[in-house]
């Protein structure tokens, strides 16, 4: 109790200090929910530190809250050629108070080429789940002459970042762990004058190509900090700190320190997070200014004819670039339906029409329950959703009736509209595949057949109506960023719901013991895309354990899963097994698979409130007939 005892004998403490020592002092489990507001929030280095503290102090009297001893450590490594404390516990705690339990480990000053390359090193012993570099700049600098030619200059770029990312080729090669690479800081000085853009070696100039070879050049399993767009943010003299430097050799400024440890837990955090799918939008005084019911299609502002019209049109083309990203679009508006997509139709400024939606809910019903029904039309969870409206009073109650979609409250400005929804980090992408691109069409091709299979007389006619072509491939680079795609956001058809990284598949197609495939669906209104993904284990026994079989929702009820068995079942046959083994583990998510295995012909060998297992005899197994054509397979 000394701790407590000290904290209530200081004299002078700050609102949020105080509000935190008295949560902690009652032993508040709000206290975590606070601390890690404040941390998310905080701007300074020294907030940071005293919130640190905090942390420190509940787990020195035992109070551990969300750091509780029974959650799985999440193990970082920190390396560099720079100091890297207090960086390394300002990356801790930002870690601890948002994805939990972490353990962290701090290398040698400008020691990290030796210990990447040294086997025996502390970093290989760690066995890390994520390894940060922050690579010294004096190694970032060319040392020849301004006159040389770009030949020489270019050269000598993809010599710099090459032997970076060799180096975290060395890491991958010896451990399972994401690497996490930061870039290099712009200098921020006149050096050069006029010349310093005229010169390929010019140290920013230098800089500014060896930054964009690592980013375009960088592997599945590396991720780009990006310190030289965080020095950007800040501003270039706010960034740098020389006196720190040469004093303790830390690598920026104390705020630019903070700027990075906030991007590099929202990195950690990102990869262990499946994306938001479904952007929702209200209309008057979001899409456009004005009310389209009392104002008519003339009255309403959009368009280059008002400062404010210009902005709802800029941010009508923002929201369009996001479905290049692969984001679904909806309409919740309270509205008669013919005026709501009256402008759509009609009104000559509009950027969004019509089509580039999947639903348009327009009516005067409560906007949670058009939420609700969107999301079961589309067969997508609340939970990736996003919700955008200019009315507190809507996002309020939006956010208590559907607490699971998250929402976003405008700002009275609309020129503030794009920055908002840049700034909510909703909408970012670790990869974007060609698939992306083209989800909105396939969402809109399923309203046809779902309008096919309405008006079928039986389900087999509709079924062979589709004129369904499967193909099935092993894992390849070309289908990886789709592959982990949906292994990381599909939750309702998932057996057992187990993410992994796209450098993690990688990893795993390089195991002798597992065999990976896809299935990509096609049929007479469009190609579907790839939509299943299977991953299996072989076991000691001649046993093909079944360890991910996942779908996407869009393809149910269309014999993939017979189909996708009678795969598994030819693959445990090219591979001399003689039975197949099926697990399933329940989540708040998966209930409608809970009955797959038995469906299909499994044996139940044994049932759990956590698990339950499945067995299949290969010999024993008759090809189930599907109306699915399978044209080329490669495994």
């Amino acid at each position: 109790m000394d701790t407590l005892n000290n904290m209530q004998r200081s004299s002078t403490v700050s609102p949020i200090s105080a509000e935190l020592k008295r949560l902690l002092l009652d032993r508040d489990e709000s206290f975590w929910q606070k601390l890690t507001e404040h941390s998310q929030s905080a701007e300074t280095f020294n907030e940071l530190i005293v919130l640190s503290g905090f942390r420190k102090k509940a787990a020195k009297i035992g109070f551990n809250g969300i750091s509780a001893a029974d959650i799985k450590p999440l193990k970082i490594a920190l390396i560099g050629g720079s100091t890297l404390y207090p960086l390394s516990e300002l990356i801790e705690h930002n870690l601890t108070v948002t994805a939990g339990r972490v353990e962290i480990m701090t290398g040698d000053y400008n020691n990290y080429r030796s210990e990447i390359f040294d086997g025996a090193s502390n970093l290989y012993r760690f066995e890390p789940d994520f390894v940060i570099i922050l690579p010294d700049e004096q190694s970032c600098k060319y040392t020849g002459r301004l006159t040389d030619s770009a030949e020489m200059i270019n050269s000598e770029v993809a010599r710099v970042s090459s032997d970076l990312l060799q180096l975290c080729s060395v890491i991958r090669e010896r451990t399972a762990a994401e690497i996490i690479l930061c870039n290099y800081i712009l200098p921020p000085y006149i050096d050069l004058g006029p010349y310093r853009t005229k010169s390929l070696a010019s140290d920013w100039n230098f800089k500014k190509a060896v930054n964009l070879a690592l980013g375009s050049q960088s592997p599945n399993f590396v991720q780009i900090c990006d310190l030289e767009f965080l020095a950007y943010r800040l501003g270039g003299l706010a960034a740098k700190d020389e006196k720190s430097w040469f004093e303790s050799k830390q690598l920026c400024s104390p705020r630019l320190q903070v700027a990075l440890v906030k991007e590099i837990a929202h990195l950690i955090n990102s990869l262990k997070k499946a994306p938001k799918k479904v952007l929702v939008l209200d209309l008057d005084n979001t899409l456009w200014g004005g009310v389209v019911g009392d104002d008519g299609i003339e009255g309403i502002e959009i368009g280059d004819t008002s400062p404010r019209g210009e902005a709802f049109k800029a941010f009508q083309t923002y929201i369009l670039s996001l479905i290049e990203r692969g984001l679904l679009l909806g309409v919740c508006s309270k509205n008669d339906y013919e005026n709501a997509i009256e402008p759509f139709r009609r009104h000559p400024e509009m950027v969004l029409r019509e089509e580039h939606f999947v639903s348009i809910k327009a009516n005067w019903e409560p906007k949670a329950q058009n939420l609700v029904e969107m999301a079961d039309e589309l067969n997508l969870g609340l939970d990736s959703f996003i919700f955008v409206d200019d009315n507190p009073a809507e996002v309020e109650i939006v956010r208590q009736f559907a607490p699971q979609v998250t929402t976003i409250l405008l700002d009275p400005d609309p020129s503030v509209y794009v920055k908002q929804l840049q700034e909510s980090r909703l909408f970012e992408r670790f990869s974007i595949t060609d698939e992306d691109t083209r989800r909105t069409e396939q969402y809109q091709k399923e309203a046809h057949r779902q309008s096919l299979m309405a008006s079928a007389v039986d389900m087999d006619s509709y079924l062979g109506s589709l004129e369904m072509v499967g193909t099935v491939a092993e894992f390849n680079a070309l289908d990886l960023p789709r592959i982990a795609q949906l292994i990381n956001k599909s939750n309702q058809f998932n057996l057992t719901t187990r993410r992994r990284t796209e450098s993690e598949l990688e990893t795993l197609m390089s195991d002798p013991r597992y065999r990976g495939f896809s299935m990509r669906l096609a049929d007479r209104f469009g190609d579907h895309g790839l939509i299943c993904v299977v991953i299996c284990r072989l076991t000691e026994d001649e046993t093909l354990e079944i360890d991910t079989w996942l779908m996407s929702c869009r393809v149910l009820k269309r014999q993939v899963e017979e189909q996708i068995l009678n795969e598994i079942v030819r693959l445990a046959e090219t591979l001399d097994c003689r039975k197949i083994k099926g697990l399933y583990l329940p989540t708040a998510k998966n209930a409608m698979v809970s009955d797959l295995y038995p469906r299909l012909g499994f044996r139940s060998v044994n049932t759990g409130e956590e698990s339950s297992e499945f067995e299949l005899l290969v010999e024993s197994f008759n090809n189930i007939p599907t109306f699915i054509t399978i044209n080329s397979r490669s495994n």
